[in-house]
């Protein structure tokens, strides 16, 4: 039988469903190294990578492979021993493929932790076995919990360095299991790992034969993934772009499908309640037209009436949202300028782009105690979580965040230089 040529593997790997996750956790508890492992054990590493990493490793002075190199690509990080930037990796098992988030754990770069949970559907959270649940902690599991990741796996790290105490992990477990139920994460598991050996991460562990849980990866692999796709939604088609051609009366709307589906003969809503049915779908090679189209695709889309809409019109099918002119947000600030109430900005929302105003910063996060969260505060400074109420001067069909921000997410705009203050996504909506 020969050997699978690159192409079939490619295909091989497409064919696979996939697993979005994210690793988080606070600092120096081994998220580089954990995801090195992960990709090492699973056999993800090239060859030439690998020789690579192992000559880093050598260089400074590392008695064994440095793991954490095969996800610290950016100098700053390899020469501090800390994660700055999202770190994307994507591998695959036989049961399934991965694409995978690895965050930093400062505290200065919370925007860059919410920005890979945002899409993840399952958070790895890594804890230090010698310190247990820590302050980062609870602020990660937090913020999991606010963009409604609802499975969230405890790598307790380093088990080997406390000698493997079931007694010392079961206490870790109890905390972790109890902060987990009173922030509504539903489906939560706890399993002693050391990244650094090979422990419980892809390989059961021959250390701790009173842990008779699955590993990391048999979870991972485990795992139903259907739940919150933008596919199960129903359609939401935000115009990017409106095509006219006069000599053939030809009039098309192309976009990307956020979510849901359609096909030609089904209904769809646009702006100010009117439905209309949609008659063609046309892409962008232009060869032929299709029947239906799916979350991710992008597409012109014709219609039976000839109905004036623009570019950040929505096209919706289902339950249509209802357009406001002010709702309910949580952003996280992204930049040194703050957020004030009574600031005018641009509003981001699908394809929209609105002039607004921060009506209200209601209440800021304090992660690490949501009792003392931080009541009608002045301002929000930069990665600080805060509820805040937006108004728009043209009312905006917005819906609550779901399916990893298929829906309802949006940016604030500087309105003057351009910049983007803060990223979010909404929460009740207000009249």
């Amino acid at each position: 039988m020969s050997a699978p040529t690159i192409e079939t593997a490619s295909q091989i790997i497409a064919d696979r469903e996939t697993l979005r996750l994210c690793t988080a956790g606070s600092v120096d508890d081994g998220k580089s190294t954990f995801v090195g492992r992960l990709l090492h054990d699973t056999r993800s590493v090239l060859a030439d990578t690998l020789a690579s990493v192992e000559q880093s490793s050598a260089d400074r002075g590392f008695d064994g492979l440095d793991l954490s190199l095969l996800v610290d690509g950016l100098r700053a990080e390899r020469e501090q021993g800390i994660t700055i930037d999202v770190a994307y990796r994507y591998f695959a098992t036989d049961a399934r493929a991965f694409i995978l988030a690895d965050t930093p754990g400062h505290v200065q770069y919370t925007r860059n932790t919410v920005t890979g949970m945002s899409t993840s559907q399952v958070v790895v959270l890594l804890v230090d076995a010698r310190h247990g649940v820590v302050e980062q902690t609870i602020r990660h599991l937090t913020i999991a919990s606010l963009l409604g990741v609802r499975t969230v796996i405890l790598g307790v790290n380093k088990i080997d360095l406390v000698d493997y105490s079931e007694d010392t992990f079961r206490e870790i477990e109890q905390t972790f299991l109890a902060k987990a139920e009173e922030l509504g994460v539903s489906d939560s598991f706890v399993v002693p790992i050391s990244a650094l050996r090979g422990d419980n991460v892809v390989e059961a562990s021959e250390h701790m034969p009173w842990y008779s849980g699955p590993t990391v990866l048999g979870i991972l692999e485990t795992l139903p993934v259907g739940g919150g796709r933008a596919g199960e939604l129903d359609f939401r088609f935000p115009i990017q772009y409106v095509i006219r051609e006069h000599a053939t009366d030809y009039r098309g709307y192309s976009g990307q499908v956020n979510a849901g589906s359609i096909s030609v003969g089904d209904e769809v809503t646009v702006p100010g309640g009117r439905t209309t049915t949609v008659t063609h779908i046309d892409t962008a090679d232009g060869l032929a037209a299709v029947q239906t189209a799916g979350t991710g695709d992008s597409v012109t889309l014709r219609l039976a009436d000839d109905i004036d809409l623009v570019r950040g019109d929505l096209l919706a099918a289902g339950s249509s949202p209802e357009p406001v002119r002010s709702f309910a947000a949580t952003v996280v600030a992204l930049t040194d300028t703050v957020l004030k109430p009574g600031q005018q900005v641009k509003v981001r929302y699908g394809s929209a782009l609105e002039r607004g105003r921060i009506a209200s910063v209601d209440r800021i996060l304090d992660l690490d105690s949501p009792a003392g969260d931080n009541e009608d505060p002045e301002n929000v400074s930069l990665n600080e979580i805060a509820h805040i109420t937006v108004e728009v001067a043209r009312e905006l069909p917005v819906e609550e965040y779901a399916a990893r921000g298929a829906v309802g997410n949006l940016l604030v705009i500087d309105k003057s230089s351009g910049n983007t203050l803060a990223a979010g996504f909404v929460g009740t909506r207000l009249r």
